[in-house]
């Protein structure tokens, strides 16, 4: 299945290559709701608060409001009160980055509270990987820890995990189907695979292997039509 990807950043929705270089930007952000009707699912992802550089509440406020679909939210969540408080405005899920890590390793603290507060079933862990490792604040940062090593430990904590193959994010190069096969083996827990993703046939391949694929560039440059067509099977609950 294809999750369509608003990535804000300035209250547009933009699109960046590997995270640093805007290739493009929307300021109609709400009119994406209506580009995107009948997907079931769409990744809403605040960059700026990810990087520390404001944020774009309003705008997901509003999304999570007017959607008539489900809304995963990311970017920035690093305390528990924030998460809650996205999820009150009407997000389904939540998307923790950064903050499931600390030090070089798993912050099992910050996870065991947001757990207990809004539950397993609400949270989704992102593995953002570079070169084999796992990358946080806005993707600035390199970890030691490869996903594929701390999946296990993490599972407990969440629902599932949105992985990002940063290393070709927004290149519209194709993404690293061999990579993914081997991180589909470290868990049975849903994964959304994403970066680089630029066909249906690599969409296909992603779901023969039990994963969703969100997508950006090539929905937003119509390499991938944004519409119904190929959305193939729901997600695994």
């Amino acid at each position: 299945m294809i999750i369509p990807c608003i990535d804000l950043q300035g209250g547009k929705a933009v699109q960046l290559v590997r995270g640093r270089k805007l290739a493009l930007a929307v300021d109609d952000v709400l009119g994406l709701l209506d580009r995107f009707r009948g997907y079931p699912i769409l990744h809403v992802i605040d960059l700026d608060a990810a990087m520390r550089k404001g944020s774009n509440r309003t705008w997901i406020k509003e999304l999570c409001r007017r959607a008539d679909c489900e809304i995963r939210v990311g970017g920035g969540i690093r305390t528990v009160a924030r998460a809650a408080r996205i999820l009150s405005w009407g997000a389904e899920k939540v998307i923790i980055g950064s903050a499931a890590f600390q030090n070089d390793v798993i912050n099992r603290a910050f996870l065991a509270e947001l757990r207990r507060r809004v539950g397993r079933r609400r949270v989704i862990i992102a593995l953002d990987t570079e070169r084999g490792r796992i990358v946080v604040r806005g993707w600035r940062e390199r970890l030691k820890l490869r996903p594929e090593d701390v999946v296990p430990e993490l599972e407990p904590f969440c629902a599932g995990f949105l992985s990002t193959f940063v290393d070709n994010e927004g290149s519209m190069k194709g993404t690293d189907l061999s990579w993914f096969r081997n991180l589909r083996r470290a868990t049975a827990l849903p994964i959304t695979a994403a970066g680089g993703i630029r066909t249906m046939s690599e969409v296909r391949s992603l779901e023969k292997i039990g994963m969703d694929a969100a997508v950006g560039m090539a929905i937003y440059t119509g390499k991938i039509a944004a519409n119904r067509t190929g959305l193939g099977a729901r997600p695994r609950k």
